[in-house]
């Protein structure tokens, strides 16, 4: 990854101070800024830009102080200015247009140029410790509103049917609880054995700065699938298998059923999320 510019493109904006003393309380002072804008994307490109089609939802960073603009090309009006070394989430599908890619940054969405991006990419050994994670709470109880297991320990037990449910033992979790303990979000929420419920289907079925919405054309282990109407949802981790067809899947799928791994199909109201 290069460095940022040393020249004035490291800088998004140029400020100069005067201040003017006129006697005691008399002092007064006056701010003019300048915004500057990112690369000119014209010229030059890093090592490692991206030319090519991406994983819908990829994280691509920066290599520079990098405009966002409204359209695919230099024509097209800034937006903002990304610092260089930023991380924005690819938002168009995957492929670019001309060599500029729809990404979302800050909660901006606009086209950058692909010169000035690279593709971060996450190990294997990442989406496999949540697969792990997943493992370790097969066999466990549905357990509504909760998120913790022990292997080894006693799995609980599920009666009734949530939300009006009865949960006996100290461990189980419900969907979202147990998506959020292999996830590992928030990141505090490490100790899979720590009784913990930060999120619902509610949360996973719109898109936040810790996971996006992705096509389920482009599924990959570890990756989830949710959905939330009405209040009423469900989430599930993938593994593998067809995104719209037969899938294999860890999740905590109700109390009769408690937290199995199985294979299963997702109806068109799931939509595919990433977090890795």
């Amino acid at each position: 990854m290069s460095t940022r510019s040393t020249s004035g493109h490291s800088l998004k904006w140029l400020a100069v101070l005067a201040v003017v003393a006129a006697g005691c309380g008399g002092g007064q002072s006056s701010v003019e800024s300048i915004e500057l804008k990112g690369v000119d994307e014209s010229i030059g490109s890093s090592a490692d830009a991206i030319t090519t089609c991406v994983t819908a939802g990829s994280s691509l960073q920066t290599t520079t102080d990098l405009n966002l603009r409204s359209g695919p090309g230099t024509t097209y009006g800034i937006l903002l200015t990304m610092p260089g070394g930023a991380i924005a989430k690819e938002a168009g599908g995957g492929c670019p247009t001309s060599g500029w890619y729809k990404v979302t940054y800050s909660g901006v969405t606009g086209w950058a140029s692909g010169s000035y991006l690279t593709l971060v990419t996450t190990s294997t050994t990442t989406r496999d410790a949540a697969i792990t994670k997943a493992k370790g709470a097969m066999g466990f109880s549905y357990w509504w509103g909760h998120g913790a297991w022990s292997p080894g320990a006693a799995v609980g037990s599920c009666s009734g049917s949530c939300p009006s449910c009865t949960h006996s033992g100290s461990y189980g979790a419900d969907c979202s609880g147990f998506l959020a303990k292999a996830w590992v979000v928030p990141s505090t929420n490490t100790n899979v054995a720590t009784d913990s419920h930060p999120y619902s289907t509610v949360s996973f079925n719109s898109d936040s700065s810790q996971w996006w919405t992705i096509s389920r054309d482009v599924l990959l282990k570890a990756d989830a699938l949710v959905y939330n109407v009405d209040g009423a949802g469900h989430t599930f981790l993938y593994e593998s298998g067809d995104g719209w067809g037969s899938m294999w899947a860890y999740e905590c799928k109700g109390c009769a059923a408690g937290c199995v791994y199985n294979l299963r199909t997702a109806t068109t109201t799931y939509h595919a999320i990433r977090h890795f």
